[in-house]
C-alpha cells in the first residue's frame, strides 16, 4: 500500500488519487510522478520494523493498512447519508406546512382516537359559557378535524342502542327494609299549618349537652364549625317546652334546586335567597341525598362513615327556628294562617348522581339500580317542588372540564378526553341498558369527562315516574342569562312565592351573575370546532326526547 507525501493519503484508485491538489494536472502521468512512484516517500524503522511515514501517525501494522481505504469508504458514505437526510427533512418541512395550509396533510395525529372529517355546518362561532360569557371562535386544528368519520362510527353505534324505556317504581316497603333509620327519624304526617314538611321532635338533652356534637358536616368541615358554633348558641332559645318536655322542630325542604352542574344553579341559588320568605339550607350543596348518606365525603376518598338523617336535618335548624317563631307567634294562633316561609335545597348532584347504589342495593337488573334517590324523596314528601336548570349539553361539558380539570387544560387535551369517554360509553351500551350506563360508577369514575351528566331526559324521566309533570320546573340557562327577570319570576309563581316591591325585585334580578367562568379558564378560547361537532351529534337524539318530553324545541339547542 503506497501513500501520497503531499497529501498525506492513501494511494487509492487513480481516479481518487486524481483529488490530490499537489498531484493532479493537466499533464499528470502515475509512472512518470515522483511522488506517484514513491521516490520520496522515507522508510521509518521504528522497533526494528520498517514503516512508511503515514505509519508514525496511524500506529499501523501492515495487516491492518487495507482498514485505512475502508474508513475512507465509510466516511463518504455517511456524508452522502447525511447529506440525504437533509434534504429529505427539507422536503418534508415543505410538504408539511404546504399540506397544513392547504388542508392537504394525510398523516393522522398519533395523539388520539381516529380521525375526523370537518363538518362545517355544525361549527359554532359563539358559545355560551356561565351566565354570560361569549368567546370568539378559534382556528381550526386540521389534525383533529380527521377525528370525525372514525368518531361518528361510535356515535352511530352508540345511537343505535338508545330505548327509552319506562322503569319499574319500587314499592314502600322494599324502601323501608332499604333505609330503615330514616323511616324511624321522619313522620308521615307534617304540621298542617307550614308549607314545609315539618314537625316536633323530642329532645332528651340537657342544658349543658351539646347538640351537634356528632354531627358530620361539622366535623369534617372546618368552614361548617362557624355555623354550628351559633346554632349551639341559640338552640335552647329556640326549643319548645310543654309538660316538662323540650321539643324542636325539624323541617324537610318545601323545594330542590336538583340539577345540574355547570347550568346556572349557583346564579339561581343565590337569587332565590334574596327573597324574603326563602330560606336554603346552612350549607348550599349538602350532597346527603346522593352522597353524604352513603359515607361519601369526596368521591376521590372513598366511603366514610354514613350520615345519618339527623345531620342532614340539622342544616335546615336556622329556618326552623325562624318558621317556629311564626308559628308560636300570637297573631299566626288567632288567625291560623299558615306562615309564608319555604325553605330550599340546592345540591345540583340530586338530579343524576346514583353512582353508590352499587355498594349498598342489592337484586340488581341488568345493571340498573333498584332504588333511586327520588324514590325516597317521593316516600317522605310527595308534594315536594323541584326546579331544574338545563343547558345546552355540549357547553355544559366544556365547562364542567374546565372547571374541575387541575393541569394541562387545553381545547386539544378536551377534545382527546371527550374521544376516550366516548369510546368507554359505546363499550357499556354494548352489554347494558341506557339507563344502566347512565347510573353506572365504575363507568363514571373512568371516563375523563362527565358525557353522563347531560344525558337530561334519562334522568327526567325518571323523576317524572315517581313526581308529576307539574312539581317539576325545567328552565334554561340560556334563557335565563338573556333575561333574569323573566326566569325568576317563572321560579316565584311555581313556588307560590308573594309579590315584591320594585325595590326587591330589583335587588335579586340586577345582581351580578355568581359563579361565572374563571379568567384563567377563559384564555383557553372555546372547544375545537370538530370537538362541538362530535358532541352535537352524541346528544342529538337525547336532545331530541327531551323537546318532545317537555314540547318544548327549545331544549334542543339548534343554532340560531
Amino acid at each position: 500500500m503506497r501513500y501520497c507525501i503531499n497529501c498525506c493519503i492513501h494511494l487509492l484508485p487513480n481516479d481518487l488519487h486524481r483529488q490530490c491538489f499537489r498531484c493532479r494536472g493537466p499533464d499528470h502521468n502515475n509512472q512518470r510522478c515522483p511522488v506517484c512512484r514513491g521516490e520520496n516517500k522515507i522508510p521509518l524503522y521504528p522497533d526494528s520494523k520498517q514503516m512508511k511515514w503515514l505509519a508514525v501517525l496511524e500506529v499501523r501494522t501492515d495487516h491492518c493498512e487495507s482498514w485505512n481505504g475502508l474508513f475512507c469508504l465509510r466516511k463518504g458514505k455517511l456524508c452522502s447519508l447525511m447529506f440525504g437526510l437533509i434534504i429529505m427533512t427539507l422536503v418534508m418541512v415543505s410538504y408539511i406546512l404546504t399540506g397544513a395550509k392547504h388542508g392537504l396533510l394525510l398523516i393522522p395525529s398519533p395523539f388520539h382516537y381516529g380521525a375526523f372529517a370537518s363538518n362545517p355546518s355544525l361549527m359554532d362561532n359563539e358559545s355560551l359559557s356561565d351566565v354570560k360569557d361569549h368567546y370568539q371562535p378559534s382556528k381550526m386544528n386540521i389534525s383533529y378535524v380527521k377525528d370525525y368519520p372514525s368518531i361518528k362510527l361510535i356515535i352511530d353505534t352508540i345511537t343505535s342502542k338508545i330505548e327509552f324505556i319506562t322503569r319499574q317504581r319500587p314499592d314502600l316497603e322494599e324502601l323501608r327494609k332499604q333505609e330503615p333509620h330514616m323511616f324511624s327519624v321522619i313522620p308521615n304526617k307534617f304540621l298542617p299549618n307550614s308549607k314545609n314538611p315539618c314537625w316536633y321532635e323530642e329532645y332528651r338533652g340537657n342544658t349543658t349537652t351539646d347538640p351537634y356534637a356528632t354531627n358530620s358536616y361539622a366535623l369534617y368541615s372546618k368552614r361548617f364549625r362557624i355555623i354550628f358554633d351559633y346554632l349551639r348558641k341559640v338552640f335552647w332559645n329556640h326549643l319548645y317546652h310543654y309538660k316538662d318536655k323540650h321539643y324542636r322542630l325539624r323541617c324537610l325542604p318545601h323545594f330542590y334546586i336538583i340539577g345540574q352542574p355547570k347550568c346556572g344553579t349557583t346564579d339561581l341559588y343565590d337569587r332565590l335567597r334574596l327573597h324574603p320568605d326563602v330560606r336554603f339550607s346552612a350549607i348550599k350543596e349538602p350532597h346527603w341525598w346522593t352522597r353524604k348518606r352513603f359515607g361519601i365525603i369526596r368521591l376521590r376518598d372513598g366511603f366514610h362513615d354514613r350520615y345519618p338523617v339527623e345531620d342532614y336535618l340539622d342544616l335546615f335548624d336556622l329556618a326552623a327556628h325562624q318558621i317556629q317563631s311564626v308559628l308560636q307567634s300570637d297573631a299566626v294562633k288567632e288567625r291560623g294562617k299558615r306562615n309564608n316561609i319555604i325553605i330550599g335545597e340546592a345540591s345540583a348532584s340530586t338530579m343524576w348522581d346514583n353512582n353508590a347504589w352499587i355498594f349498598f342495593y342489592d337484586n340488581s337488573t341488568e345493571g340498573e339500580p333498584p332504588f333511586l334517590i327520588q324514590d325516597f324523596i317521593h316516600a317522605f314528601q310527595p308534594n315536594a317542588k323541584l326546579i331544574i336548570m338545563l343547558r345546552d349539553p355540549v357547553e355544559r361539558l366544556y365547562s364542567d372540564y374546565l372547571y374541575f380539570a387541575s393541569a394541562n387544560k387545553s381545547a386539544e387535551d378536551f377534545h382527546e378526553k371527550v374521544a376516550e369517554s366516548l369510546q368507554l360509553f359505546e363499550g357499556c351500551v354494548l352489554d347494558f341498558s341506557l339507563r344502566a350506563c347512565a347510573y353506572n360508577n365504575t363507568l363514571n369514575n373512568a371516563m375523563p369527562v362527565r358525557l353522563q351528566v347531560g344525558l337530561y331526559v334519562v334522568y327526567l324521566l325518571d323523576w317524572l315516574t315517581v313526581f308529576n309533570k307539574d312539581q317539576i320546573l325545567v328552565l334554561r340557562l340560556e334563557d335565563h342569562a338573556s333575561n333574569i327577570r323573566y326566569t325568576m319570576h317563572m321560579v316565584f309563581q311555581f313556588l307560590d312565592l308573594g309579590p315584591l316591591s320594585e325595590k326587591q325585585e330589583a335587588l335579586i334580578t340586577k345582581s351580578p351573575a355568581s359563579n361565572t367562568r374563571r379568567p384563567e379558564d377563559r384564555s383557553l378560547g372555546p372547544m375545537l370546532p370538530t370537538t362541538k361537532a362530535i358532541l352535537r351529534d352524541f346528544y342529538r337524539p337525547f336532545n331530541t326526547k327531551l323537546a318532545q318530553v317537555l314540547f318544548d324545541d327549545a331544549f334542543l339547542w339548534k343554532r340560531t
